[in-house]
């Protein structure tokens, strides 16, 4: 019986892949660089394509002060809800449309959709606007061929993953515009992820004295003091590699200095310095820990070797690890079963060393996977690299895997 249900889906999905491919077209088209971070616009176009396939999204903007607050410019969350009977849960589908700037190297417009060789061209084609193709054309499907006598359907289309996801899935939760039963969230792997890795960033601002290079003991070495929390803090990193997580696919906590930022010319002793630093956390630690640890090795480090230097602290962002909740089970091998026969290749499940917003959706007890249209390896697609593009076989794919989830979740 099952398997005639999933031909339907499969066929429905078939017979509008071009329309899907448009639609993912028309999204890579309209720019969603964060920072700046302006991404309304970006939203009012999603919402008029899904109007116009029948699909009502509630737009909610979140207001100028919290964004602007965050260095962002404008963000509208949209929801799309879809109830096909009175009765069961309620199942949500989120992937965010904001995105790193494009940078350079691009042989491809990166805002243009190109199609060459069976691959999507342009920013986010992969991360994660392939995702709102996917899971559009997934309810799309389940709603025109096969719609289940129970339960409800949501699309979550946010706006804040780069900066967090606070202003995005975490300001609809915190607001009480959702609460699904269940979560899958946008993917970039064949792997159906179940875990992933916490991230905690500090900035360091390190304030000396500045003096005339002609008189160097007049002053008080900023740079000196950060090339000895520098050597420190990288010095830390052998110690975390100590630290195995038991995970499928996560390693070990690692400590990244991202920028550096000092000094006011090369004939003036460097008066201040600053330091941004970001560590990832693997699913075992403890986040209050880690940050405690860390601050005491900075502090420390400039009390024992830089004599006058005054240390300042800053948490710039705090992400928690995504663990397993109790209830995700089912959700996790429906999805791996169905990716399996779809793809015709063993799909685990795994954990992944990289921080995602639905940290947000585990924080609030929804339990989730990730997965959606990507590659078999996140650095095969670019993403967030020049020419990131998306193989359009695999979006077809990853819309019929959800469609059939779908399925078989909200039919019990």
């Amino acid at each position: 019986m099952n398997d005639a249900v999933y031909a339907v889906l499969d066929a429905w999905i078939d017979d509008h892949f071009d329309d899907e491919v448009g639609f993912l077209q028309a999204l890579v088209r309209v720019p969603t660089d964060t920072p700046p971070g302006d991404n309304a616009p970006h939203a009012e176009a999603t919402a008029t394509l899904l109007a116009a396939m029948g699909l009502a999204a509630e737009r909610h903007p979140v207001s100028a002060a919290e964004v602007q607050a965050q260095g962002m410019a404008s963000i509208t969350n949209l929801i799309v809800r879809h109830r096909f009977g009175p009765d069961g849960g309620t199942i949500a589908l989120n992937a965010h449309g904001d995105v790193v700037p494009p940078g350079e190297g691009w042989t491809h417009d990166p805002y243009g959709g190109d199609i060459v060789d069976g691959k999507l061209y342009g920013r986010a084609a992969a991360v994660s606007k392939s995702d709102f193709a996917t899971y559009t054309f997934a309810l799309r499907a389940l709603a025109a061929a096969a719609p289940p006598a129970r339960g409800a359907v949501e699309l979550h289309f946010t706006y804040d993953e780069e900066f967090g996801g606070e202003l995005g899935p975490g300001w609809l939760l915190k607001h009480g515009l959702t609460k699904p039963d269940l979560l899958i969230a946008a993917g970039f792997s064949y792997q159906v992820v179940t875990a992933h890795n916490g991230c905690l960033q500090l900035e360091v601002t390190l304030h000396g004295l500045a003096s005339h290079a002609a008189y160097p003991d007049t002053g008080i070495d900023a740079l000196q003091a950060a090339n000895h929390v520098l050597t420190a803090l990288y010095a830390h990193n052998p110690v975390l590699r100590a630290r195995l997580s038991q995970v499928p696919g996560i390693t070990h906590p690692y400590l990244n200095v991202g920028r550096i930022e000092g000094g006011s010319n090369t004939n003036v002793v460097p008066g201040k310095v600053v330091l941004k630093l970001d560590r990832r956390m693997i699913p075992e630690e403890d986040a209050a820990t880690v940050e405690a640890e860390l601050r005491a090795l900075i502090t420390g480090t400039v009390a024992t070797t830089s004599p006058g230097v005054r240390v300042e602290l800053r948490r710039l962002l705090l992400a928690h690890s995504l663990q397993p909740l109790p209830g995700h089970e089912r959700l996790a091998a429906t999805v791996q079963r169905h990716a399996q026969a779809l793809f015709g290749e063993p799909i685990p499940q795994v954990g992944t060393p990289l921080y995602t917003d639905v940290r947000l959706y585990g924080a609030a007890g929804v339990p989730a996977v990730i997965y959606g249209a990507g590659p078999r390896t996140v650095l095969e697609s670019n993403a967030k690299r020049a020419d990131e593009h998306l193989v359009l076989d695999d979006l077809r794919r990853a819309t019929k895997v959800v469609a059939r989830t779908l399925h078989d979740l909200l039919a019990g």
